[in-house]
């Protein structure tokens, strides 16, 4: 059922107006005439009254005993400078409700009597916006919508998307709408795939440039920085991209028999997506879509995605390529390039290369990007002993001996430098001669 009814226990306007059985909205400003925007197209007599709910109009219908629900917020048929609408589903009964009446004590104990209340009595008073009373019985209920059950009556996903973004509290039921789009057997196809991401993002979107514009006003408005973050909030359910991630993306983990061709091109919609709206794409999204290749050995399709710039670059994924060099090789050097494009990533670039005992590339990286004054001697001398190989450590010391004469006029190192231990080492090496007089 769509509608239940929950047991009462304690500016503009709309108004309603019933002409030859078509309702009318009119909308009221608070200073001028009311003015008829949108009229409802019933297509059944007899009596009506009218409820709102979630920014819904729920026109009950005694005779068919059945409830009409309409969304002026969605497009209608454009006439005479109004808005006509249909139903947005067909007519709907509302659940049955019982009522339990006081316990009637017999020969066997007390039994329990539940009484079944009559919908659409002719005893109904309607109340807006969502309240019902039985002025027989003497009793008031809220009428609610019942989301979970309207993802089963509309097979169209994009129109149902835009129905739920329009819902409060609606964001779970969003978000189960989308997995269930991805599972095996009920899977969707791309193009309705991206064109759910993208309402969800151009609301996402909206979000953020709301959230950037308040936190402006705040530190230009110290006074009242709550009431205007009251104002700036919205109602409308927020997509965001860990929501994506974990409740959307993770059902690929639990249905191992999803195609991988397929995986990839749901991420790469998404990502798509939050590029379209100018949303910067969190890692983690890269990180998966970068997992899920290498786990179906797709690397020739990740070292496009890489050269192509579909993965945009980030420390974070570059210690990822990293960490798969044992499996694919070319991915070192696909990770110290993009550290190399980030431009501010020079001393992990050097960390890299010391990590592979790449010493003179490190120095002559340190000296391409304005480094070299400032790299730990004491490091490089460190992964120059580590390697056994005396020309390098003599390549290295030398190095760095000569940059100490540039720098302070002698060859000796500093003792903050902590370096004692590699030069008595360079003299077991090649002798005390062979260090550059400290004169």
């Amino acid at each position: 059922m769509l509608f239940w009814l929950r047991f009462m226990t304690s500016c503009t306007f709309l108004y309603f107006a019933m002409v030859l059985q078509l309702p009318e909205v009119l909308h009221q400003p608070s200073d001028s005439n009311a003015k008829k925007t949108d009229i409802l197209r019933l297509n059944l007599s007899g009596r009506f009254a009218i409820n709102i709910v979630d920014s819904l109009i729920i026109v009950h219908h005694q005779v068919s005993k059945t409830s009409l629900v309409y969304d002026i917020h969605t497009p209608g048929e454009l006439g005479n400078g109004v808005t006509y609408h249909q139903p947005f589903l067909s007519p709907l009964p509302i659940r049955p409700f019982k009522l339990s009446l006081p316990a009637v004590p017999t020969s066997s104990g007390s039994e329990v009597q539940e009484y079944n209340c009559e919908l659409y009595s002719p005893n109904w008073v309607i109340f807006h916006p969502n309240v019902v009373l039985d002025a027989k019985l003497g009793c008031f209920w809220y009428l609610q919508l019942n989301l979970e059950s309207i993802v089963y009556m509309l097979t169209d996903k994009c129109r149902l998307i835009d129905f739920l973004l329009l819902r409060q509290d609606s964001k779970m039921v969003i978000l189960n709408v989308c997995r269930n789009m991805l599972i095996p057997g009920r899977q969707v196809s791309l193009t309705v795939i991206a064109t759910v991401f993208n309402k969800l993002n151009r609301v996402y979107s909206d979000h953020l440039n709301t959230a950037n514009g308040i936190a402006i006003a705040m530190l230009i408005n110290s006074v009242g920085s709550d009431a205007i973050r009251a104002e700036g909030m919205s109602k409308t359910p927020i997509i965001d991209q860990s929501d994506i991630y974990t409740h959307v993306l993770s059902v690929f983990d639990e249905y191992k028999d999803s195609s991988y061709k397929y995986v990839v091109a749901v991420m790469v919609e998404y990502i798509r997506s939050l590029g379209i709206f100018q949303i910067p794409v969190q890692h983690f999204l890269f990180e998966l879509i970068i997992n899920t290749l290498v786990q179906h050995n797709c690397f020739y399709q990740l070292h496009q995605f890489l050269q192509y710039h579909v993965v945009s670059d980030s420390k974070p994924l570059a210690c990822l390529l990293l960490s798969l060099e044992g499996s694919y090789p070319p991915a070192y050097q696909l990770a110290l390039d993009m550290l190399k494009r980030l431009s501010t990533a020079n001393d992990s670039i050097i960390e890299v290369l010391l990590s592979k005992h790449q010493l003179l590339p490190a120095i002559r990286f340190s000296q391409s990007v304005g480094m070299v004054d400032h790299i730990s001697a004491r490091k490089f001398l460190e992964v120059a002993k580590a390697t056994e190989n005396q020309m390098t450590f003599f390549t290295v010391f030398r190095f760095f001996e000569q940059r100490n004469v540039r720098l302070r006029g002698n060859a000796k190192f500093h003792p903050g430098e902590y370096c004692d231990p590699y030069v008595e080492h360079f003299k077991q090496l090649f002798g005390a001669d062979a260090v550059l007089s400290t004169s």
